[in-house]
């Protein structure tokens, strides 16, 4: 396994991008994915949810199952995949293995790899944890005419380890990560407001305004993802994000675990309006 720093997640594939990637079918831009197509899903398959992942031995498995009850908002479980279990009802006909544009790998918490597949490093004891993305509620900010500025740039979404820690279980603990969307002062109650409806894909923002409030210096320097232009007359909203428990495994160190690349989603079957809270 090749040590060495995660590639820039705006890597582009081995297929040219679709020119309408939010009329993909799931099944469709899974496809594309597994075929070699490396890219962030924001804007894909619109209407369906996109989610994190998090993959673990079995026996590390109850630790990462009491952090996601602990810590609801960054971690909200859409699904669990039983040892070796590669596909589910969240992506019939698919592979877990395969159906990510990026994955990351950790070796006692350090980046070790950052493969298109997992054919290489899967084993048959290994937990898959499918957790809600904050990518899911952008077709509704969208439809509600709330801008979406990574979508609109182009880039990955900014993502931020914060000053926050979250509940620890077992031997799980770290930061909580938070995503950053700067939304026109005059929407942020329309943002708060639709996001607040999707519980299992983070729900409501964490935290509006001031950056240095979770410790966050520099906006134009994520921790992961992309910086974003902010323009004037706009605010820094911030959304627990999916990736806070790979801080955690940062921080935790166990001998192995695999995540998505972030800004990299498992697009499912689960269509957002199933988690659309009336």
């Amino acid at each position: 396994m090749t040590h060495g720093t995660q590639p820039s997640p705006t890597t582009s594939g081995l297929h040219p991008k679709t020119a309408a990637p939010g009329r993909l079918s799931p099944a469709e831009a899974r496809a594309l994915f597994r075929d070699g197509l490396v890219t962030p899903t924001a804007g894909y398959s619109d209407g369906y949810a996109q989610a994190n992942l998090l993959i673990v031995p079995k026996a590390q498995a109850f630790d990462v199952l009491l952090f996601a009850q602990r810590n609801p908002k960054a971690c909200p479980v859409l699904g669990v995949l039983d040892a070796g279990e590669t596909s589910s009802e969240l992506l019939a006909g698919g592979d877990i293995r395969t159906d990510v544009p990026r994955y990351t790998v950790y070796e006692d918490g350090v980046l070790v790899d950052s493969p298109t597949d997992l054919n290489a490093v899967w084993r048959e004891d290994l937990v898959t944890f499918i957790l809600g993305c904050s990518f899911s509620f952008e077709a509704a900010l969208r439809e509600g005419d709330v801008p979406v500025a990574h979508i609109e740039q182009g880039v990955n979404v900014p993502m931020f380890r914060t000053n926050r820690a979250c509940a620890p279980a077992g031997s799980m603990a770290g930061p909580l990560v938070v995503s950053m969307r700067p939304i026109p002062a005059s929407q942020v109650a329309d943002a708060v407001r639709i996001t607040s409806r999707y519980p299992a894909v983070h729900g409501a923002p964490v935290h509006v305004g001031d950056p240095a409030a979770l410790g966050i210096e520099d906006l134009s320097r994520p921790d992961f993802g992309d910086p974003v232009e902010i323009a004037e007359g706009t605010v820094p909203v911030f959304w627990a994000c999916g990736v806070t428990p790979q801080a955690a495994v940062m921080q935790s160190k166990p001998a192995l675990a695999i995540g998505h690349a972030p800004g990299h989603m498992l697009i499912t079957d689960l269509k957002n309006s199933a988690l659309q809270l009336p």
